[in-house]
């Protein structure tokens, strides 16, 4: 997990008595890890990274408006009346930081393979984001049918599922599977079937240059590491949790 590196700072900084722990939990124990953090008093809140984002998203109270139509959370808040409220960042850090590094999503043909939890809000984020087609590929034929389906209802018209992705006709295309945390795992795409200035995205952040983004560089497409999705959430992070100087 790469937010206590980023947030801890950030509380020393704006000295807030406060710190971010890594907890690494098993998928068959993560109700009990979550029930049994969210009795302690002086929690204010929970991160939540791969593979929990969909099943976190059940064990809050309440689900923003984001969180119901990817299904997935990446952010559990404690609200004062002690419930809690689950919401997603994945998807507006990533097109924040899009944004950051000059590649404005507004209006371009997107190729997303990957609809698991970061795939889905990412989806989100892009159609908000005045994207002018985004299609997604998934091996797990019902998830993404159930995904496009949500998306369709609030964006109609500009998304779909496909088995292929379309690179060909793509001005972005997004990894959002782990496809790339191992140096054996295969290419999620392949770099080279892209148009030429398009730009190639990645969101894993260990290593930096994943197999993909390298040799996307080597075919002369600009690339868009996988760190960018996590520094575009800090603001987001910053108001959700009112974290401000004392």
């Amino acid at each position: 997990m790469q937010s206590p590196g980023l947030l801890n700072p950030l509380f020393a900084h704006l000295g807030i008595d406060a710190v971010l722990v890594p907890v690494h939990v098993r998928a068959a124990d993560l109700e009990t890890v979550v029930r049994g953090l969210q009795r302690v008093g002086n929690l204010d809140g929970l991160f939540v990274t791969v593979p929990h984002k969909t099943a976190a998203a059940l064990l809050a109270d309440r689900r923003s408006r984001t969180v119901e139509i990817t299904g997935s959370a990446n952010a559990l808040r404690r609200e004062p009346d002690g419930t809690w409220l689950a919401e997603n960042f994945d998807g507006s850090g990533f097109v924040a930081g899009l944004v950051r590094a000059g590649h404005e999503p507004k209006g371009a043909r997107v190729a997303l393979v990957g609809a698991g939890g970061a795939g889905s809000a990412i989806a989100a984020a892009l159609l908000d984001a005045d994207v002018d087609r985004l299609t997604i590929t998934d091996p797990d034929t019902p998830r993404l049918t159930a995904l496009v389906d949500r998306l369709a209802a609030h964006w109609p018209g500009r998304v779909r599922a496909a088995g292929r992705p379309p690179l060909a006709d793509s001005d972005l295309a997004v990894n959002a599977t782990p496809l790339g945390l191992r140096p054996d795992d295969p290419l999620p795409f392949a770099p080279q079937a892209l148009p030429p200035g398009a730009v190639v995205a990645d969101i894993i952040m260990k290593p930096r240059d994943t197999r993909l983004l390298r040799e996307a560089a080597a075919h002369g497409l600009p690339v868009h590491h996988g760190r960018h999705m996590l520094t575009g959430q800090i603001d987001s992070y910053r108001a959700f949790f009112g974290l401000h100087a004392p």
